[in-house]
């Protein structure tokens, strides 16, 4: 089941008895469980009619005496395991018999990480019930999600107030639902957050410093460059963030840059890479500074650097520094240009 069909079954009542919840993005995966939960046990009843166990620390009879309870003052019950993809071989074993004939009055949710699917406890699961695959976004997946966030909210977002916050802070969305929260209550009872909140609010968080970062390194500003970075690391900002930052910018400047020499319309180019038209003019001016051979030697520079700070091989302050020395300066291309 996609994520998408699984919210519109939930919206719509449709709970079945069995549920695995999973996947690399932690925030969506933990919004399913909090929907399920909100949508079949009541509060009132909830100390009732519900049970919370850790895959890593039960048994698997432990779970299925819990599941075959009968609610009390309610319909139904939940039996939610978090860490599920963390369950013992021999709870999974003991589970078996259970999803083969599960009770029609519980709803018993798994939540995990990564796991297996060709286990043979997960084949038999997806057969009788629900297995749903929690996947991190595209960058230009980043809107909609802002926009379903915000309308959650009581609020709408303007596209191109959604496209700078999904810029500043990219796809982590436990921070863009933290940085949401702050706009929504900075915003009061006005409907609609603007670029100009979103300005105000975010750019007091540190990720705005590596925005502006990411930005100096694409103009090739290195006085600016020097300086964001020394706040960064000052702050506190670990290199491998600010990195990882720079080389999502840099990804986006190459498709630009490619874009550009194949004559794409600026329309063209904000479709196919998901840059907002807010955004474009300065990206476009950014890409036009480097060619495809600067941007691959670039990214041999970023993986060189990336490798460094990994295995210890120097000062993550002069690694981090020599790196944007030799970007702005050409280095990198080994010709100037």
């Amino acid at each position: 089941m996609k994520p998408e069909e699984f919210d519109r079954a939930v919206q719509r009542g449709e709970v079945g008895p069995l549920y695995f919840l999973y996947g690399e993005e932690q925030f969506l995966v933990d919004r399913g469980v909090k929907r399920l939960l909100d949508r079949v046990v009541d509060p009132d009843t909830r100390d009732f009619n519900f049970t919370l166990f850790y895959g890593n620390e039960c048994s698997g009879e432990d779970i299925v005496a819990a599941a075959q309870t009968f609610p009390m003052f309610a319909d139904r019950r939940v039996v939610l395991v978090r860490k599920g993809s963390e369950l013992s071989a021999a709870a999974m074993e003991s589970l078996a018999n259970y999803v083969v004939n599960p009770s029609p009055s519980t709803c018993l949710i798994l939540q995990g990480g990564k796991a297996d699917m060709r286990k043979k406890f997960y084949v038999e699961l997806k057969k009788r019930g629900e297995i749903v695959e929690f996947k991190r976004p595209y960058e230009n997946q980043l809107g909609a999600f802002i926009a379903e966030e915000t309308a959650s909210r009581g609020k709408r977002v303007e596209p191109a107030a959604a496209a700078m916050l999904a810029y500043l802070v990219g796809n982590n969305l436990l921070e863009l639902a933290s940085q949401l929260d702050k706009v929504v209550t900075f915003v009061g009872e006005r409907n609609a957050i603007r670029v100009d909140d979103i300005r105000q609010i975010v750019s007091d968080t540190k990720v705005d410093s590596v925005f502006e970062l990411a930005n100096a390194l694409g103009e090739r500003n290195l006085a600016k460059c020097l300086r964001c970075l020394q706040t960064l690391l000052r702050d506190g900002e670990a290199p491998l963030m600010i990195l990882a930052m720079v080389i999502r910018h840099f990804r986006q400047l190459w498709l630009v840059r490619e874009l550009l020499d194949r004559k794409e319309s600026p329309q063209e180019i904000s479709r196919l890479t998901g840059i907002h038209s807010f955004f474009l003019k300065g990206m476009t001016a950014q890409a036009g500074k480097y060619r495809v051979a600067d941007f691959r030697r670039a990214f041999e520079r970023f993986y060189g650097t990336d490798l460094a700070l990994k295995t210890g091989g120097g000062k993550p302050s002069q690694l981090m520094e020599s790196l944007i020395m030799d970007i702005c300066s050409g280095s990198v291309t080994g010709s100037g240009h």
